[in-house]
């Protein structure tokens, strides 16, 4: 397993302690409060401290954490290998207080229950399937801790599902030059609920009221 710290804890005082205030101030804090997301998903996924989410894609992960990150809180990416620092930073995802371990190995699951305890929200790609079991296990801990999971892949049960129905690429009209802008159709499925549907532009995540014409098709 290794582990990449965008930025360090106090130097000056001992990581145990600074860990168990952290974890401390986690404990104290209420049951399903809502945890800040970024103004593009605020109506569509509003995150609740305690619940587990599922994307579809990394560039959705990292939607749903800079939220969080620019409010302040500490944020994870465990299993995450082709963690982009530079995309997640134009996203608002504030490195120095973000967590990576980019191959957690056979103890992913003790890997993640770790990172929830002291950490606000945990971006997860799991590298096999889990049990409902563990996953209850999981979801207990994050009550606990009033944490947020937000899992790439499948999962057991979850709060939402975002998954990406259409995607598509501008750019250049003359052909040549770099892809300038992304825009992508997501669908969001919550429990008890009716389908909802997002326009959303990047770079930067963006609420667009219609879809842009002249864009190319792109997956993903």
């Amino acid at each position: 397993m290794s582990t990449t710290r965008f930025a360090e804890l106090d130097p000056e005082r001992p990581v145990v302690e600074q860990l168990r205030e952290r974890m401390a101030a986690m404990e104290r804090r209420p049951a399903a409060e809502r945890v800040p997301t970024l103004p593009a998903l605020a109506e569509v996924v509003p995150l609740h401290a305690g619940a587990t989410y599922a994307v579809d894609s990394a560039s959705l992960a990292l939607a749903v954490a800079a939220g969080a990150s620019q409010a302040g809180e500490w944020v994870g990416f465990a299993g995450c290998p082709d963690f982009g620092a530079e995309a997640a930073a134009e996203l608002g995802v504030e490195l120095s207080r973000t967590v990576l371990v980019p191959d957690p190995g056979e103890h992913w699951l003790e890997v993640t229950a770790a990172l929830v305890d002291v950490l606000r929200l945990v971006v997860l790609r799991p590298p096999a399937t889990v049990s409902e079991r563990a996953a209850g296990l999981l979801e207990s801990r994050l009550r606990t801790r009033s944490a947020v999971l937000v899992v790439q892949g499948p999962w057991p049960r979850v709060e939402a599902r975002l998954s990406t129905e259409r995607s598509a690429w501008s750019g250049p009209s003359a052909g040549t030059g770099h892809l300038e802008q992304r825009q992508a159709a997501v669908v969001v499925h919550r429990r008890g609920r009716a389908l909802q549907r997002v326009e959303l532009s990047w770079p930067g995540v963006h609420r667009v009221d219609r879809p842009q014409q002249h864009l190319r098709l792109a997956t993903g």
